[in-house]
């Protein structure tokens, strides 16, 4: 696959039109906090990329050469309406708690899942690998040989999955079965606690704690804290019970605001609540957040009524998809709704970790990590279909990817290796083009 060819000048209006689309309002509103963000993306293609999703599905179907409204390969009525994450790449992945206490290491980062097809994840992990191992620089023949690893590991999963292997064959990535990075994640965070967490947030006064001042929490005024109390009181109505067996658990505290200045959450107000948690002792407290949530990339390409109209809004939207994606998701896990705009509402983990590839160089131990993302790729696609809880998607997930990806055995994996080069070289060429709009004050509003 070739890279399609456009003037730097014409690429640039491409450009600009989209970050329009998808950053048009908030950058309006938000002007100094999309100049961090957009500093942080000018840093490598890669931040470039992961801040881009708007662009990449663009391109996914624009009919230039990338891909085609029509579908493509390994797509039918099934494999083009399953779950999918919406913003995968290789930095997308780290460690949770699930609602069992066990530390999983697995996809992360839920705010662009969608409905849609399937290989759209797949490419967009890919191209994402692709610029990695250029910025490692690895040859195109080992770039190569990584996405081959990756798409092995996904079918290799994809098909144990469907033949109906059980559970203790396709194991999660736990402290007791994982290696290398991912093992040494997991160890990270399992040597974070929740008194960590708080005492870097918060402090005791007169007996009680309470959110600590500074470090970038937000005083609300009375208005604002009643708002923000009456959306956490329509939260609670949408956890399972399960997470309501201690309702002193939800006593608030105290409430503060914040506001996002991240690549995805540039301009996005939130608030974070510091609840009773699960006894009375002081470092069981937990802070939870409320964030607005925004559309996701792929929607503005998926057109199906049925799809859209199945999520009350954005919220919504993100909490359905990440129950279905993930297996035993954050028990605190909600949605809710403030100023009229849908709320995503989760903890803010003392357990999160991020896969760091700063230290992770050694084409071999690269290797090994890139099949296990292929693996994990694989099982949460896998999760997302009818036995997830969700009628959207009434169908065997990993059956259907399966039987579509079997008919064309050899075709599978030259498709991502194809796509991998050429928009890695596209992200590459468009970064540097980024770099000089914004350098040069042409991005509209900063």
């Amino acid at each position: 696959m070739s890279v399609p060819q456009l003037d730097d000048e014409h690429r640039g209006e491409q450009i600009l039109a989209v970050f329009d689309t998808a950053f048009g309002e908030l950058l309006a509103a938000d002007p100094a906090a999309f100049r961090v963000k957009f500093r942080k993306m000018a840093a490598s293609a890669f931040a470039f990329y992961r801040g881009t999703a708007g662009l990449f599905y663009h391109d996914l179907t624009a009919n230039d050469g990338f891909g085609s409204k029509r579908g493509g390969p390994f797509l039918d009525d099934r494999t083009s309406r399953v779950w999918i994450h919406g913003d995968l790449h290789a930095e997308n992945f780290g460690t949770y708690m699930d609602a069992t206490g066990r530390l999983i290491f697995n996809v992360n980062d839920f705010d662009e899942a969608y409905v849609g097809p399937f290989t759209w994840d797949l490419k967009r992990l890919s191209a994402s690998l692709a610029l990695i191992g250029y910025a490692k620089a690895l040859s195109d023949d080992q770039i190569t040989e990584l996405v081959e690893v990756y798409a092995g590991a996904y079918r290799e999963r994809v098909h144990a999955l469907a033949t109906g292997a059980k559970s203790d064959e396709v194991p999660p990535f736990t402290l007791d079965t994982a290696q290398g990075p991912l093992l040494d994640a997991l160890r990270d965070a399992r040597s974070l606690t929740r008194f960590g967490l708080l005492d870097s947030m918060t402090e005791i006064r007169d007996f009680e704690r309470r959110f600590a001042p500074g470090g970038g929490s937000i005083e609300l005024d009375a208005a604002t804290r009643y708002k923000v109390l009456a959306a956490f009181d329509g939260y609670l109505e949408t956890l399972p019970e399960s997470s309501l067996t201690r309702p002193d658990s939800y006593r608030v505290k105290d409430v503060v605001g914040r506001r996002g200045i991240g690549i995805g959450s540039a301009g996005l107000p939130s608030y974070n609540i510091l609840l009773e948690g699960n006894s009375d002792a002081l470092e069981n407290d937990v802070v939870i957040y409320i964030k607005q949530a925004q559309t996701p990339a792929v929607s503005r390409h998926v057109t199906d009524p049925a799809i859209r109209g199945y999520f009350q809004h954005e919220g919504h939207r993100t909490v359905i998809s990440q129950r279905a994606l993930q297996a035993h998701a954050d028990p605190w896990l909600g949605w809710t709704e403030l100023d009229g705009a849908g709320q995503l509402v989760a903890e803010v983990s003392p357990y999160a970790v991020d896969l760091n590839w700063g230290d992770i160089d050694d084409p071999e131990e690269i290797a090994g990590v890139v099949a296990d993302l292929g693996r994990a790729t694989a099982t949460m696609h896998a999760a997302a279909d009818d036995q997830s809880g969700e009628s959207l998607v009434p169908f065997s997930t990993e059956r259907a990817i399966d039987a579509a990806i079997a008919a064309d055995e050899d075709g599978f994996a030259p498709l991502l290796v194809d796509f991998a080069h050429a928009y890695g070289a596209r992200a590459r060429a468009d970064h540097q083009i980024f770099v000089d709009l914004f350098r040069n004050g042409r991005i509209p509003g900063l």
